[in-house]
């Protein structure tokens, strides 16, 4: 759905050479335009007029003097450096650029009617005037010379099989008078024909055409030859084939014209000759004469030249240049270039520029040249409110095709409605200013400008008819004609409709390099006529002007990139530079086919898309990969190379994070980004709506709804509290309903019955409460945009579900409970835990009373219902549990359930007495608290039942609370929990329930298994226990406090229950407990001890003690040195890495001071077990990878916490040094005490001083940047780059620092 747009136009009307202009050519390098009379050639540049070179061809004898010559081929050869001619008396001529001579290269007797050169200018193309072809090489050596006319079909001549004549074939749509129709004779060629043959290339040199007059018929005739000369096919017979031929550069299709009894149209053949469709031209049977048909490089465009058959009053005849494009089958009549009747302006040569795809050339008789470059544009609305239609308009000759896309979409060719005019349209434009966007004006060849405006509400009542119509038709307000003098077709260009009484266009300037803005007002005296009431000249060649909806600034952009902005709105009109915020100029780097402005953060930008796919945001590239764009609103919509479709809010974004946006691939629920089609291109995007509607290549459309759009809409909706518009968007386009209580929470529970009013349908909500789930959806699937403020979260401490599910309920029980009811059913069924037994007394009371309110659902109803939200045996349960068997019988009857599954049970139930009933039902459910509460009802004689309950489903502590403390009943589970707890080896609790209970004597021996000492001395005393039995026991416990290494509570019990005191002393000794050993010696006068036990202890413990630091010490220094080496190891590998391989290195950041890979290591580690354990088990699998073995993977980190434990048990022994210490110092043992202190205290002092040195500042955190002397600058930017990488999940953790007890006092003073 795109128009050609005319960008820029160059006229020289200063060429001068003598005669007329015969051929011409582009010279590719420079631009040049090279032309040939019947007098000589020339070349000339564009800009100035001024010919660069020129040779005569008379004086040569090329051409005869007297001017009757004639030039049939000109080609520039960009390789040879010069040109090549051909002229009718059969002379090939070089013409040199550098040397300005001729050359004749060849001449052929009987002339020549026409030259051609391959693509690649590899061969060469001459027809004589004996009707051969001449093949020949770049250097002019013949390959072939051979007929034009041959009887003989060529190599791709088709095969028959026989299968019958004609007569007996199926004729289709012709029906059976085609076996009867004669064939029709050739008609001869027009009369206007030169009947010169037409030689036309295939796109890749493989393939050419000849157009030739057919002796034996005098029609024309096309044959395909291949590039060895040889002929490949010829066409069917074509009645009414003309003059015109020209080979689709893609190579598909070969063009030419065609005179039908009633219609003249363009045919297009197949390479094998057969017709492969057409299109009509604009014109009647024999009004005008196609001269030349011309493809332009890329095969998008197809230039006709065209000129009137019957000349006007002054017997002369208008030519035309028309432009048609093809999409989805269709041909579109695009521009139309209308020459007059004056000779002199006439063209006389038209070609496309072999480098610029719309670049057309046309040089006229009066030797003026124009240059044409054309730009692809999508004609669309601007307006950015809800009254903007968003319409399309694509020109189709003298109609324009209106979609309005807001209402209906239409694939083209089809449209919502036509609008006729008298004369072809070169320009459409819409109408900038609020709710007048949808009128439109077009600028048609004839020189007028139509404005059409929606119809009035009478206009439209009176154009409908019994359908409805979608859209209206807009209607023919009024016509302007222009008071400017156009001295050349599509003088004017680029306009532009600011105003109901203002347009701005774009004239040649008073220089070729300039551009002259023309404002337009209506002439006060006449309605009907446009003058230009001021005009502002711009220094350089406007090539596309773009107005902005929101802030009226017009910006400008010249040929070079350049940057303006026109400042209209004002007496006297002008243009400035565009500059920024800061007050620097900005223009585009280079120049670019589609602009649009744009606010970004609050600043205005003119966006720009080069031919080379470059998005420009002033000088500021966003995007290499473009195909299309869009700004609507404020959203900036593109498609890409890459099949994708983005959507960026512009003012959430600066310009940097638009470009890292744009970089980025997006993640999982990136909202921005969605795949479209390949090469789809945006047609237009519907104002304050959210379809976006492409344009695939083959021409159809699509339409979707971008994500970015539809959660914008919806929020903006929610803000305003538009609940059923925003259901209804989100149920149409599968947005997740959750989005309409996550949103904002707060704003929804406040206004819940006005979402139950708008909505206003039990199924609509029924759908909400199906569909909500705990997840948070603004944090999971639809992120909030950074821009967006947060927004107030419920009260916390409840469920999601639980809190709408009970809001809801409650909003309809107070507005209509019958009306509402399934949905108050379905919020009680949806809840975290449902609420099923309510759900079923409701259904139930139904059923009891009946509503009397019309529309209320009935119980079946509702219970039917109930079966659809929840599984029927799992309502049959629940109803079960209701213990109303009236409801019970409901919903079986319902279900599918057959009676001889459940009547004998039920009707056993109800033989049963209520509490064991309960019990039974409640145990058939798996209830089991319930079933212990109603059993424990049923009398004594049930006790032995609800004991085996108990057990089985380790119910004591429940069924301890229904039964007395001093019932019978109570002392039985006690007894039976305390077995239960035994065997989970917690026999402490299990004696305190026997004795609580009464049962002392197993309490005794429960309390004796746990070593609960104390305990058992108590029920010991209240049993009474006999002395000697006491005292056994005594030392019982005794005994397994020894072994437990509780050594003082031992000498406690042997002490006061066994009286047995050197036992206790003896045990206080062994577990180093001096200073008791003492109290106890003096106590009971066992002196003779000190003797013989307790400094002998001591001796050994002073002497084990100081061995055994001197042992953590020496391990101590070892592991140190060792973790240093392996450190310094590491980083010299890590910085030789990095050295080699530079930052895009994969295993740089391996090699970290964090990490646990070395270079060279002949170990390598792998535990993929270790996912889904518990924390602490995880850190014992990660401690087992360690390895204190030299080389091994993680030897620092296995050192480290090898120094870690080292350091926490001396620091540990500080108390135990302190107390033997003390015990050395008194029985004047001073030197063992003395070494033992300095040994303790220079193990502190070396530790202490170490700790930073292996646990350095940051270990534990990110890393520093690695700088230094040895340092390079890969090795500076990765240590930047690791900081953003975490470790790896599986290895072990950097153990952390130690802490010292500085603060515990050990040392004694009184050692020296």
């Amino acid at each position: 759905m795109r128009n050609l747009k005319l960008l820029k136009s160059l006229r020289s009307s200063d060429l001068e050479a003598p005669g007329s202009p015969q051929c011409f050519s582009v010279r590719a390098e420079t631009g040049s335009l090279l032309i040939a009379s019947q007098y000589s050639i020339s070349e000339f540049d564009p800009l100035t007029g001024q010919a660069v070179s020129e040779a005569s061809l008379t004086a040569g004898s090329y051409l005869p003097e007297d001017g009757s010559g004639l030039v049939v081929g000109l080609q520039d050869l960009a390789e040879h450096e010069s040109v090549c001619l051909a002229t009718a008396g059969g002379d090939v001529v070089l013409f040199n650029f550098n040397t300005c001579q001729l050359e004749c290269v060849g001449s052929v007797d009987s002339g020549l009617t026409s030259m051609s050169w391959s693509p690649d200018e590899e061969l060469v193309i001459l027809t004589t005037g004996q009707e051969t072809i001449i093949m020949m090489t770049k250097d002019f050596e013949p390959i072939t010379e051979v007929g034009i006319h041959q009887d003989d079909f060529g190599e791709g001549k088709f095969i028959t099989v026989g299968w019958g004549k004609k007569e007996t074939q199926f004729h289709g749509s012709e029906g059976k008078q085609a076996a009867q129709r004669k064939i029709q004779e050739m008609q001869p060629a027009v009369a206007w024909d030169d009947r010169r043959p037409r030689v036309t290339w295939r796109g890749d040199g493989q393939l050419f055409a000849v157009s030739a007059i057919c002796p034996q018929t005098g029609a024309r005739k096309v044959r395909v030859w291949n590039r060895e000369g040889v002929l490949q096919a010829t066409s069917e017979p074509i009645n009414g084939l003309e003059q015109a031929l020209c080979w689709k550069p893609s190579g598909s299709l070969i063009a030419s014209s065609r005179r039908h009894p009633n219609k003249h149209s363009v045919v297009f053949m197949e390479k094998n000759g057969l017709l492969h469709g057409d299109f009509t031209l604009p014109f009647s049977k024999d009004q005008a004469k196609v001269k030349e048909l011309l493809w332009n490089s890329d095969s998008t465009v197809l230039a006709i030249w065209l000129e009137d058959m019957t000349a006007g009053e002054d017997g002369e005849a208008s030519s035309y240049i028309q432009l048609w494009t093809v999409g989805n089958y269709h041909w579109y009549l695009k521009q139309s270039l209308d020459f007059g009747r004056d000779p002199q302006k006439a063209p006389v040569c038209v070609s496309w520029d072999p480098e610029r795809p719309l670049r057309l050339h046309v040089v006229t008789r009066s030797w003026t040249s124009v240059s044409y470059d054309w730009g692809w544009t999508t004609e669309r609305s601007p307006g950015l409110d809800a009254a903007d239609n968003a319409n399309v308009a694509v020109i189709d000759g003298e109609k324009i095709l209106v979609t309005t896309f807001r209402k209906c979409v239409v694939p083209p060719p089809m449209c919502s409605f036509e609008l006729q005019l008298k004369s072809p349209v070169n320009q459409v434009t819409f109408l900038c200013q609020p709710q007048g966007t949808n009128q439109l004006a077009a600028f048609s060849a004839s020189g007028q400008i139509s404005v059409f405006s929606p119809p009035s509400e009478e206009q439209a009542e009176e154009a409908a008819d019994v359908f409805r119509t979608v859209s209206h038709p807009l209607v023919l307000q009024k016509t302007f004609s222009l008071a400017v003098p156009q001295q050349f077709p599509l003088a004017l260009r680029q306009l532009l409709w600011l105003r109901d009484d203002l347009f701005v266009a774009i004239g040649s300037g008073l220089l070729p390099t300039s551009s002259t803005l023309l404002m337009l007002h209506p002439v006060q005296d006449t309605c009907d006529k446009l003058a230009v009431r001021s005009q502002v000249e711009v220094d350089g060649v406007v090539v596309s002007m773009v107005h902005c909806f929101q802030s009226g600034n017009v910006a400008l952009q010249l040929e070079d990139g350049q940057i303006r902005k026109l400042l209209w709105d004002c007496p006297e009109p002008s243009v400035e530079n565009w500059r920024d915020s800061s007050g620097c100029s900005i223009n585009f780097p280079v120049p670019c086919i589609q602009t649009a402005l744009c606010s970004i953060s609050g600043e205005e930008y003119l966006l720009g898309l080069t031919d080379r796919s470059h998005l420009y945001a002033g000088d500021t590239e966003l995007a290499s990969n473009v195909c299309s764009f869009a700004v609507c609103n404020d959203f900036l919509l593109i498609t890409t190379h890459s099949h994708m479709c983005r959507c960026l809010q512009l003012s959430a974004l600066t310009v940097k994070g638009l470009q890292a946006a744009l970089a980025s691939d997006g993640g999982q629920n990136d909202e921005t980004l969605r795949r479209v089609e390949r090469g789809s291109k945006i047609v237009t995007v519907v104002p304050q709506d959210t379809r976006v509607v492409l344009q695939m290549p083959r021409g159809n459309l699509e339409t979707i709804h971008h994500r970015a759009l539809v959660l914008a809409q919806l929020r903006r909706w929610l803000d305003s509290l538009w609940f059923r518009q925003t259901f209804e968007c989100m149920r149409k386009l599968r947005i997740n309903l959750n989005l309409l209580y996550d949103h904002n929470p707060k704003a929804f529970l406040e206004n819940v019955a006005t979402f139950i009013t708008q909505l206003d349908s039990i199924n609509h909500i029924n759908l909400f409460l199906t569909e909500l789930k705990e997840e948070d959806t603004t944090s999971s699937m639809y992120p909030r945009p950074e821009s967006s403020p947060a927004q107030p979260q419920a009260a916390s401490g409840q469920k999601k579900v639980d809190v709408v599910c009970d809001a809801l309920r409650s909003a309809m029980e107070s507005m209509d409970p019958n009306k509402f009811c399934l949905s108050i059913l379905t919020a009680h069924v949806k809840k975290t835990v449902p609420e099923l037994e309510i759900a079923l007394h409701k259904v139930h009371e139904l059923r009891e009373n009946p509503p009397d309110a019309p529309g209320a659902v009935s119980a079946e109803e509702a219970l039917k219902y109930l079966l659809f939200l929840v599984n029927v045996n799992d309502l049959y349960e629940h109803s079960l549990g209701t213990y109303d068997f009236d409801l019970v019988l409901m919903v079986a009857e319902k279900s599918q359930k057959d009676p001889k599954e459940y009547l004998p049970f039920l009707n056993m139930l109800k033989s049963l007495e209520p509490n064991y009933q309960r019990y039974t039902i409640d145990k058939h459910l798996k209830r089991y608290k319930k079933a212990l509460i109603h059993l424990s009802k049923c009398g004594e004689e049930h006790f032995p039942e609800a004991l085996q309950l108990v057990k089985e489903q380790k119910l004591y502590s429940e069924a301890l609370k229904l039964y007395a403390a001093e019932s019978h009943q109570y002392k039985f589970l006690s007894c039976a929990y305390a077995e239960h707890l035994v065997e989970q080896q917690q026999a402490e609790q299990a004696g305190l329930l026997l004795w609580r209970c009464g049962e002392p004597v197993r309490a005794l021996q429960a309390f004796t298994g746990s070593s609960s000492w104390r305990n058992a001395i108590c029920v010991a005393q209240q049993i009474p226990l006999p002395p000697d039995q006491l005292s056994l026991l005594a030392r019982d416990l005794a005994e397994k406090l020894t072994e437990q290494r509780r050594y003082s509570e031992a000498a406690l019990l042997l002490d006061q229950y066994a009286k047995d005191c050197e036992e206790a002393i003896l045990a206080l000794i062994t577990g180093a407990v001096w200073e008791e050993a003492l109290r106890l010696i003096y106590i009971h006068k066992r002196q003779d001890i000190t003797e013989t036990n307790l400094k002998p202890a001591l001796l050994d413990a002073a002497n084990s003690q100081t061995v055994f630091l001197d042992t953590q010490v020496a391990t101590f220094t070892r592991h140190r040195s060792r973790l240093a080496a392996v450190r310094e190891q590491k980083e010299k590998a890590r910085l030789d890495m990095l050295d080699e391989d530079g930052l895009d290195c994969p295993d740089a950041e391996l090699y970290s001071e964090a990490s646990s890979v070395m270079t060279g290591s002949k170990y390598s580690h792998s535990n993929s077990r270790i996912s889904s354990r518990s924390s602490k088990n995880r850190r014992k699998a990660e401690r087992k990878k360690l390895s204190l073995k030299e080389g091994s993977p993680m030897e620092d980190r296995a050192l480290m916490y090898a120094l870690s434990d080292i350091i926490t048990t001396v620091d540990k022994m500080r108390e135990e040094v302190h107390s033997l210490l003390k015990a050395l110092v008194l029985f004047h043992f001073d030197k063992q005490a003395e070494k033992l202190q300095l040994t303790y205290e220079e193990a502190l002092q070396m530790i202490e001083a170490a700790v930073p040195e292996m646990w350095p500042e940051g270990l534990q955190g990110s890393q520093a940047p690695l700088t230094g002397p040895n340092s390079t600058a890969n090795s500076i930017m990765a240590s930047f780059q690791q900081q953003q990488k975490p470790a790896a999940s599986q290895e072990p953790e950097v153990p952390v620092a130690p802490k010292m007890r500085n603060n515990v006092k050990w040392k004694l003073a009184i050692i020296h």
